[in-house]
């Protein structure tokens, strides 16, 4: 297929570039560059097409000819969204809401568009698709938004589909160690001890990065008639893990077992999430595991492959961008920053 993916220079956009690549399709990504488009070198070199723009104000003529996309641009993360609640409804859900208008226009036949667990907030039973959400901040507010506006443009000429990830860990080309997985294992490389959110009880379901491409892939390429108008939680049932024993697994898969250092307020989201939906219906099942990924990042650590920035803590990022003026002109568009 042809595929255009919006937000793929980011954490995860950069991993499916190489999955969609690999698997034969043409790609072009859609993305403002925030981060830099360094990620993407490797897929560019392959074929991948970049367009450096944004999803407000997108030409639509831009999606022509494609026959998929996946919609990924946003401001990532809880506390990202936090720093001006505006501009994450406004790139979150409107901007997203405005592509998927435009694909269907164009006559683009797939629509996916990514979501987020934490849409749960605070329950303690096991849920599924069919559970109440409680989004407790706006980052997980504008994807319940966003999923309301665009299932119901489903229809036979056009497939639309939301999936919800877990927490997303693993390496990639544009890593982040704002995650729970990459942060412990940078914190334990660097003071020999693993950071652990207070107070520890609360539930995540998580998911390696190159699964969550995975997973994008295998609803590309489904019966449509299987996906269609449909949302999936999109992770392992073995991968629900309370923070504290995430960090114990954490610990014993690196070379030295560093102790748990705590820190912190408890968190207010706590949820535990069944992804049997996404299995029984295409086959979907995750291959690798927290400890696979653990490995990778301390290898990738040791080797100065991963090296912990200013740009791989989102917020930190963000929050440059907003201050610095210089920062503002080299990513600046049309005059527009963020």
């Amino acid at each position: 297929m042809k595929i255009l993916v919006t937000g793929g220079a980011g954490y995860l956009g950069s991993v499916l570039a190489d999955e969609l690549l690999d698997a034969g399709h043409t790609v072009t990504v859609v993305d403002r560059c925030f981060f830099g488009a360094e990620s993407l070198d490797p897929a560019v070199a392959r074929g991948l097409r970049l367009v450096r723009d944004d999803v407000r104000w997108l030409d639509g003529r831009a999606l022509e000819g494609q026959e998929a996309v996946v919609d990924l641009a946003a401001l990532s993360n809880d506390p990202a969204g936090a720093l001006d609640p505006w501009k994450t409804l406004e790139i979150n859900y409107l901007g997203r809401a405005r592509i998927a208008r435009l694909a269907r226009e164009a006559g683009v036949r797939r629509y996916v568009v990514s979501s987020s667990c934490s849409l749960y907030g605070f329950q303690e039973e096991l849920l599924n698709e069919r559970s109440p959400t409680k989004p407790l901040t706006v980052y997980a507010r504008a994807n319940g938004l966003i999923e309301s506006d665009t299932l119901p443009l489903a229809s036979p000429t056009y497939s639309v589909t939301a999936l919800r990830f877990a927490t997303l860990y693993g390496p990639s080309r544009r890593m982040r160690f704002d995650l729970a997985v990459n942060g412990m294992v940078l914190g334990a490389t660097r003071t020999g001890k693993i950071p652990v959110a207070r107070d520890g009880r609360q539930w995540r379901p998580f998911l390696h990065v190159r699964d969550a491409a995975r997973g994008i892939r295998s609803v590309l390429e489904a019966p449509v008639d299987r996906v269609n108008g449909q949302v999936f939680n999109v992770g392992s049932d073995e991968q629900n893990f309370q923070v504290e024993p995430l960090a114990a697994a954490v610990a014993a898969a690196m070379e030295k077992r560093p102790a748990l250092e705590w820190y912190g307020d408890p968190d207010a989201r706590s949820y535990r999430v069944s992804f049997q939906k996404i299995s029984e219906t295409i086959g979907y099942r995750p291959a690798h595991s927290v400890a696979e990924a653990v490995r990778e990042i301390e290898g990738g650590i040791a080797e100065g492959r991963l090296t912990a920035t200013e740009k791989t803590k989102t917020v930190d990022w963000y929050r440059h961008l907003l201050s610095d003026p210089t920062a503002q002109q080299e990513v600046a568009l049309r005059g527009v920053v963020l």
